[in-house]
């Protein structure tokens, strides 16, 4: 297939190069002043918060005004360059405004997860040591009990003088020295409770290289309209759904709650083009469509079944999406006719999935990346895309390799699976005060290890097996990749969660078998008739359950298939990307 080229959405830019902004990529101050002129009266942030849930929009001349505003407050307040501002709240525009804000007083921003527990929050605020934090109300008690120095201001309007748009200071402000394209932007904490947290710090370059740099493999539209509703402070959302906009001139609308019912009215009053989800939200949308196919009898779900199979067939051979005219009642009844892209990270999304949406209409793309690298590393280009891929490199403006490869048998043939490693602009500065745990991170030539295993095609896609630390290692040397076998149970009905892990038999401990830690959906206890912990009907559960992993282990070699099935009496703690948390003490029956 002919090579396809690349784009460069960052073209418009030449028009502003060497006036409003001198490095080879502007900084976030000047990439907002950009954007206002471009696309000054158009809308920005949009949050469905008035009276009655109504909207609220913001234009990007109304954002900057109001980005300026606190940023000269924090100025007056007596931020410093390099000062770091935290901010924690739920997803919105107050939030998205005091990140901006932070740069125009040339802070560093430190988003904070909104769900952490106490303990973990404490250790990340000791550590990045913030001037001040931006929080919800609700989170106040617990940093004025914890931090009775620190200043707290509101990220909610009932806060009065303390809301962050109500913070001004009228007088003349001594400016820091404007933040440059090399200096750090932003640090992203990861949780924990003990020890240092690993702060990520990522320059304004990593951050906006990276945001343009993604859209060479897909093409972003000012008319285009975001939906955030994972939360922001998560480097995905955080590029896709928050930077990606700013440098389009697209709108973003504000996702608070995961209510069905809010859901489903921002989908369709926002009239969203692009969201951004993890499996489990996709899987859960899809199920909602599959059930209300299936209610209406054998004879439509099977004419449905039909119309997918020749809307795919078409689409892949032919580019045309005619899914959009088949299937239109479907997907206004879901809400998301007004989609014109669904992207998928923090983790592989089932190619069942995915050909399920793509032949309803739903241009459906993975992508994949890490924190440490702002975070997209490979996108799914629309034109040609892989559904067993988790995207193309954006070569030549990174660099992808694979190293320490060994042959290995997969669902596509022999390949050289090995860790994944990087280089490009998009790369972390490294780690917050951990300058030994940031050497560890780089091979000798400067590429970023990625701790993921997988092997790359000749046109550069990139097949995730799972993370090196994950790997099972069975008899005879067989590499088991856990995260492969987990993703085939996405679209079982019975299963809420699974967990694949190894583990050794009595007499042989120096090779692993599978076992698969399973939590059993709502939907398999309301199907058997009975409630969820009666020890007495876990052995009808486990019937049930053995036929699903019967179904599984039918795709995959005899040594990579589950041997041990674990029930779970409560679903394993899952972090805000809806990853379980693998250090995990499991409670099963």
């Amino acid at each position: 297939m002919a090579k396809l080229e690349k784009r460069i959405p960052w073209a418009y830019l030449e028009e502003f190069r060497g006036t409003d902004f001198k490095g080879d990529w502007p900084t976030f101050p000047e990439m907002l002043k950009i954007q206002a002129k471009r696309n000054g009266d158009r809308p920005f942030f949009t949050v469905f918060d008035g009276p009655e849930d109504s909207k609220n929009t913001l234009t990007y001349n109304q954002v900057l005004a109001k980005a300026e505003q606190l940023g000269k407050w924090l100025l007056s307040f007596g931020i410093k360059k390099g000062d770091r501002v935290a901010v924690m709240g739920k997803n919105s525009p107050e939030w998205a405004l005091v990140y901006h804000a932070t740069f125009f007083a040339s802070g560093i921003i430190v988003p904070i997860d909104n769900g952490l527990h106490e303990n973990e929050v404490v250790n990340i605020v000791n550590t990045a040591q913030p001037k001040i934090v931006f929080c919800d109300d609700e989170k106040a008690p617990f940093y004025t009990k914890n931090f009775p120095d620190l200043a707290i201001k509101s990220l909610n309007p009932s806060a009065g003088e303390n809301y962050v748009y109500n913070l001004k200071c009228d007088q003349d402000i001594k400016e820091n020295e404007p933040v440059q394209e090399n200096d750090t932007a932003a640090i992203l904490f990861t949780s924990g409770t003990t020890g240092k947290p690993k702060g990520v710090m990522l320059s304004h370059k990593n951050l906006i290289s990276d945001g343009f740099i993604a859209q060479t493999n897909l093409t972003i539209y000012p008319t285009d309209v975001f939906y955030a509703l994972l939360p922001i402070h998560h480097a995905y959302t955080m590029q896709a759904a928050f930077i990606v906009p700013v440098e389009t001139g697209a709108e973003i609308v504000f996702g608070k709650s995961l209510a069905v019912s809010k859901l489903m009215r921002e989908l369709r009053e926002g009239k969203i083009s692009i969201m951004l989800g993890v499996p489990l939200l996709y899987n859960k949308l899809l199920f909602g469509i599959r059930n209300g196919i299936k209610s209406k009898g054998a004879l439509v779900s099977g004419a449905v079944a039909c119309m997918r199979g020749i809307s795919f067939f078409v689409k892949k051979m032919t580019g045309k999406n005619i899914g959009k005219v088949l299937f239109k009642s479907v997907l206004q009844q879901a809400n998301i006719y007004s989609l014109r892209v669904a992207i998928c990270g923090g983790g592989p999304l089932a190619s069942s999935v995915f050909k399920q949406y793509n032949a309803m209409g739903i241009d459906f793309i993975q992508g994949y990346g890490l924190t440490e690298t702002s975070p997209i590393i490979t996108l799914n280009p629309l034109e040609h895309f892989k559904i067993e891929s988790v995207g193309r490199s954006f070569a030549p403006y990174e660099d992808i390799k694979i190293i320490n490869g060994e042959k290995t048998i997969t669902n596509k043939g022999l390949q050289t699976v090995g860790e994944i490693v990087v280089k490009g602009p998009m790369v972390m500065q490294g780690y917050y005060q951990m300058p030994k745990e940031t050497e560890a991170m780089f091979t000798e030539d400067g590429y970023l290890k990625t701790g993921d295993l997988g092997w790359m095609d000749k046109e550069l896609y990139v097949m995730l097996c799972g993370r090196a630390k994950n790997l099972i290692v069975t008899n005879g040397g067989k590499n088991v990749y856990p995260e492969e076998i987990e993703d085939s149970f996405q679209l079982i009905d019975d299963v809420q969660q699974v967990t694949v892990r190894g583990y050794h038999t009595d007499e042989d401990k120096t090779s692993e078998l599978i076992e698969a830690l399973i939590y059993p959906s709502d939907s398999l206890y309301e199907k058997l008739g009975c409630e969820r912990n009666n020890q007495f009907v876990q052995d009808e559960v486990m019937e049930e359950i053995k036929k699903d992993v019967a179904k599984v282990n039918k795709n995959f070699q005899s040594y990579s298939q589950i041997t041990k099935i674990t029930l779970l009496k409560e679903p394993l703690e899952m972090t805000t990307s809806q990853k379980v948390k693998r250090n995990f003490i499991a409670k099963t029956y």
